[in-house]
């Protein structure tokens, strides 16, 4: 008779143990299931400055229909689209300005910013206007701060998004090289144009690594910008654009949807 209650107590107690497991899986499964908004955050090149058809709404943050994020969600419908990108966004500006969307419900988070924070609009100055040691120091100071200061300001950002948007996978998007080398291209010297690239390279190298620490997963959009760089004679950048000056060096249409979509295609 004992041993019958023992066997009974026990059956029990595992029984309510795994209703409770099972239960709370079901809990977080709906939870999941139901975190699928769709949050934009950060620069130009996520707003989609360079690619033309800007939403007027959006005024000086020149967000258009033809940036990925826009593709992204027109492809693939999540539940709601939030797109708070905006032209010469820094980290600061992110944190103060875009995060409010962000929610238990948002599911997905792309993110680029960071190469304005380290000067990226002077470093391009200085590299067009000026010598090839002007240039080269610019970007000397501009690798300088992406070591020392920058990794403190992503985190910052990248820790906000993760306590506003707990169920979120976020995907912090890089930048791309600027520049095809080993060829006969007006413009730049190949000294300045292999010293953009390399900065490109140690700020993604930055970005990576900040987003590795916070368990995001980075887009690297290199490979897919590569064979259409400027001086690649197929090219999905401005180069510098007298008429529109504010489309220099950012990526055109086609970069939005052949460079960064595809990305973002593969890892959300």
């Amino acid at each position: 008779m004992r041993r019958s209650r023992l066997a009974l107590s026990v059956g029990s107690l595992l029984l309510a143990a795994t209703t409770a497991l099972t239960g709370a899986t079901t809990a977080q499964a709906s939870q999941q299931a139901a975190a699928d908004g769709y949050v934009a955050l950060g620069d130009s090149y996520a707003s989609g400055v360079g690619a033309g058809s800007y939403i007027s709404s959006s005024g000086d943050c020149k967000r258009s229909t033809k940036a990925h994020p826009y593709l992204w969600a027109a492809a693939n419908s999540p539940s709601s689209f939030d797109f708070t990108a905006c032209s010469g966004a820094r980290t600061g500006d992110v944190l103060s300005g875009q995060l409010g969307p962000l929610s238990t419900s948002t599911g997905l988070v792309s993110i680029s910013v960071g190469g304005n924070d380290a000067g990226f609009s002077d470093v391009m100055t200085t590299c067009v206007l000026q010598s090839d040691s002007s240039c080269l120091s610019r970007i000397a100071t501009a690798k300088a701060y992406v070591d020392s200061t920058l990794p403190g300001k992503l985190d910052g950002v990248y820790s906000a998004i993760r306590d506003r948007a707990p169920n979120a996978e976020v995907v912090v998007i890089g930048y791309p090289r600027f520049y095809k080398l080993g060829t006969s291209c007006i413009g730049l010297s190949e000294t300045k144009r292999k010293a953009i690239n390399d900065a490109a390279d140690h700020l993604d190298k930055a970005l990576a690594q900040r987003a590795g620490a916070h368990g995001f997963t980075f887009g690297d959009v290199r490979s897919t910008f590569t064979g259409h760089e400027i001086c690649s004679g197929s090219s999905w950048l401005h180069s510098v654009d007298w008429f529109n000056i504010g489309n220099s060096y950012h990526p055109t249409a086609a970069g939005q949807s052949g460079g960064y979509l595809p990305v973002l295609d593969a890892v959300a």
